[in-house]
């Protein structure tokens, strides 16, 4: 058993400060992983990967009913965390854009790539809220490698499926959305 398996044990049976321990295991970790999705976010984003960081923190942490199995169980939750703030984050500032009480104005195409970018995010968590209902771990996958930007490789290991297989996944996966977003559009 690993040292955040057995922290997460800790927490689950009440000891104190399981919390602070496993925070320090996997605070460097959440940080990568963020600054990596970051990476990938649009110019001029205002959300920081340490911010996403200690927002998903806060989340996974909050509700002391919460349990995790094991590392795999809370990275999956993490990342889960991670992607609802990057979608809320979207959703709020395409609503700001897009009404929100005041008056438009014409702008030059300066913000055109920004636009874009939360419109594709939408689109996306909610193509992949119906593929969820279809195959759960698929979506899984695609949470991991497009809110998270986890490598093919680290998002296998976090689901506990082979390499091969998650290539696979990620392959259908991607087709499926790619269509389901399409058709969205169209």
């Amino acid at each position: 058993m690993n040292d955040v398996t057995h922290i997460l044990n800790a927490a689950g049976q009440g000891e104190a400060l399981a919390a602070n321990e496993l925070l320090s295991l996997v605070y460097e970790e959440l940080r990568r992983v963020a600054a990596a999705k970051m990476a990938q976010e649009a110019p001029g984003q205002t959300l920081q990967p340490t911010a996403l960081v200690h927002e998903a923190w806060l989340r996974l942490t909050g509700d002391k009913r919460r349990h995790w199995n094991d590392r795999t169980h809370f990275f999956a939750s993490a990342a889960e965390a991670m992607r609802l703030i990057l979608v809320d984050n979207a959703r709020r500032k395409r609503a700001v854009r897009h009404g929100g009480g005041q008056h438009r104005v014409d702008m030059p195409e300066l913000a055109s790539a920004v636009v874009e970018h939360d419109d594709k995010v939408v689109a996306v968590d909610e193509a992949l809220e119906k593929f969820a209902a279809l195959d759960p771990q698929k979506a899984d996958l695609v949470k991991l490698r497009y809110f998270v930007g986890m490598t093919v490789e680290e998002a296998a290991d976090a689901l506990g499926i082979s390499e091969r297989t998650a290539k696979r996944y990620w392959a259908f996966a991607r087709a499926w959305l790619h269509e389901e977003i399409k058709a969205q559009q169209g």
